[in-house]
């Protein structure tokens, strides 16, 4: 049977069985990224970083420069509502 004949249930065993695999090829890929990314982050805490930080930091440089500037202004307004800004009455 070629692996786009359709199978006994009707589709394509052979493609079905190749995507499964790069599935999971992926996902396995996936976990040992996952798992040097743990390793980095622990080293930087090994070394004196803080990594909750850290974390915000690798955040907000994917964000774009007017996404960021926008949160960053909402986040001063709402912090100014509550008094919890220098200056700003609460």
């Amino acid at each position: 049977m070629e692996p786009t004949d359709p199978g006994p249930g009707g589709f394509a065993a052979g493609q079905l069985k190749s995507f499964v695999e790069r599935i999971e090829r992926l996902e396995e890929e996936k976990k040992t990224i996952s798992d040097d990314i743990k390793d980095v982050y622990g080293e930087a805490k090994a070394n004196g970083f803080d990594v909750k930080i850290l974390r915000q930091v690798i955040r907000l440089r994917k964000q774009d420069a007017n996404e960021r500037s926008e949160q960053e202004t909402l986040l001063d307004l709402y912090l100014a509502a509550l008094g919890m800004l220098p200056g700003s009455n609460s």
